[in-house]
């Protein structure tokens, strides 16, 4: 039941997520007006807007102008729901468990608006930092790790910017990345920030790797780093302090 009702309420607060996503990089309200369709402006009812099964039965499209309705929007509510399931799974009636859903959530919005746009909105990135850390005083990784973790974080990526444009005479890494990884060092802490900077630099290398084998990208071509730390950061969240300790016990 604690599974179910967490589903439940995850596909609830995927919705609102979408709503999100959608408008934040646009400068709109995310609390008003109502929903609308976005391509003719009908204000969307109550029974159309009920998660996944909505997008359902209207077949993906507008019930007044027939327009197709975006598959991210389901996809969001879904993938939203399976991360509330996994937090719940993971953590139970605990601290951490509000604590890592909201750390889930804004992983998601950042992760669809890079993809979408290539920008991580402040308005997520720097009040994360702040209840990341503020978070960090009853719950883990503690205040140290988390502020270490925050300022590791945004150290490490500026220092790389720094590298990058000296040496290539280009920006490589916008500092919306920068502030990102601030946020995840000062929810997860160090150990775990720098372990979630390993695991996105993987995917972005074989990503990065396959699209041009494919021929649909270059050397000069610019990936989201934003959308594979989140990708990254969400397991970690979850799994990350078995596998540092898994590590770390080949050196013992």
């Amino acid at each position: 039941m604690t599974l179910l009702t967490a589903a439940l309420f995850g596909l609830v607060i995927g919705s609102f997520l979408n709503v999100c996503i959608y408008r934040l990089p646009r400068d709109q309200s995310i609390v008003w007006p109502a929903s609308r369709c976005t391509s003719c402006g009908r204000e969307i009812s109550w029974f159309e807007n009920i998660p996944v099964l909505s997008y359902a039965i209207l077949r993906g499209r507008c019930r007044t102008c027939g327009d197709r309705i975006s598959l991210m929007y389901p996809l969001v509510e879904v993938v939203t729901a399976g991360v509330f399931v996994a937090v719940a799974a993971a953590f139970g009636l605990s601290w951490l468990l509000p604590i890592r859903l909201l750390f889930g959530c804004a992983m998601i919005v950042l992760l669809v608006i890079d993809l979408q746009h290539q920008i991580l909105p402040n308005e997520i990135t720097l009040p994360g930092i702040v209840v990341g850390l503020a978070a960090s005083l009853i719950a883990d990784p503690g205040w140290r790790d988390a502020l270490i973790g925050a300022l590791a974080g945004g150290g490490l990526l500026s220092l790389v910017a720094w590298g990058y444009e000296r040496i290539r005479h280009q920006e490589g890494l916008g500092f919306g990345d920068v502030k990102m990884l601030a946020m995840i060092g000062a929810f997860l802490g160090w150990k775990l920030m720098l372990l979630t900077l390993v695991g996105a630099s993987l995917l972005g290398s074989l990503t990065a790797g396959v699209l041009m084998l494919a021929g649909r990208a270059d050397w000069q071509s610019k990936l989201p780093l934003g959308t594979f730390l989140a990708i990254a950061a969400v397991p970690v969240s979850l799994v990350g302090n078995t596998v540092v300790n898994w590590y770390a016990a080949f050196y013992r």
